[in-house]
């Protein structure tokens, strides 16, 4: 059975420094494409959102015009039955049915008024409901503009990038492949912790490269003995010298 080569900490720390000059590199990528993707992402939620309320206002003005028509129409039933009414009123026998005869017209009409106002109502409301569908329209055709023009922007730097970006990452893998669990879990964690993701810097001007707090001397030397893995006391960063941090290329 084959066993796991053992690395010496020297090799492990030339390992940390090649992942996190390639992880740089990486880095450098999102960095040129800045707030892009964000912001992408962004204008399309935001475009969707807009979407769905311009469809609501559609739905919307489709069932206050189907609410007119449905009034339109009792308007004209009504008219109907008052002239069925009128007619009967002609041939009525006494006082009694012309009575009743009446207030049944009389009922129509007020019903007629009643439908009047609910389609006055109704077109005021149908009138907002198209100004608020049309500005709708308006702010979506503006965002999906600037959406056109940032996702060009996005695209121009992924297209220059790409080639580049993909043998970094093939990069990343192998190197990541080649460091213990632990200490790829320490690594990852140091990194998330700082915006410019430095889990690995070396000692510059007797300070760390990644707080800048001071480094005792005593401290300097064990770092360039390369004896075991030593972090910053002030910010947890792993500290490596200048000359091996120089040493280890990434390309």
């Amino acid at each position: 059975m084959a066993t796991a080569k053992e690395f010496s900490v020297e090799e492990k720390l030339v390992g940390l420094i090649k992942l996190q000059k390639i992880d740089s590199k990486l880095d450098e990528f999102e960095i040129l494409k800045g707030e892009l993707p964000i912001e992408v992402s962004d204008l399309e939620d935001e475009i969707a959102g807009i979407l769905s309320r311009k469809n609501r206002i559609e739905e919307e003005i489709n069932g206050i015009s189907e609410f007119i028509e449905q009034k339109k129409q009792a308007i004209t039933d009504s008219e109907a039955m008052i002239k069925k009414y009128e007619k009967q009123s002609d041939n009525v026998k006494n006082s009694r049915e012309f009575e009743a005869i009446s207030k049944e017209i009389e009922m129509q009409q007020l019903e007629i008024k009643l439908y009047e106002k609910n389609i006055r109502d109704a077109n005021e409301e149908l009138a907002n409901k198209v100004k608020a569908l049309d500005a709708a329209k308006k702010q979506i055709a503006a965002k999906e503009g600037i959406l056109t023009h940032k996702k060009s922007e996005l695209e121009k730097i992924i297209i220059e990038t790409e080639k580049e970006e993909k043998h970094f990452k093939k990069l990343s893998e192998a190197a990541r492949m080649e460091i213990d669990e632990r200490l790829l879990y320490s690594y990852d964690r140091i990194r998330k912790n700082y915006r410019n993701g430095l889990a690995v810097v070396p000692v510059e001007r007797d300070a760390c490269g990644g707080c800048y707090n001071a480094i005792p001397p005593q401290r300097q030397s064990e770092i360039r003995m390369h004896k075991k893995v030593i972090v910053c006391e002030n910010c947890g960063r792993i500290l490596v010298d200048a000359d091996l941090n120089d040493s280890v290329v990434a390309k």
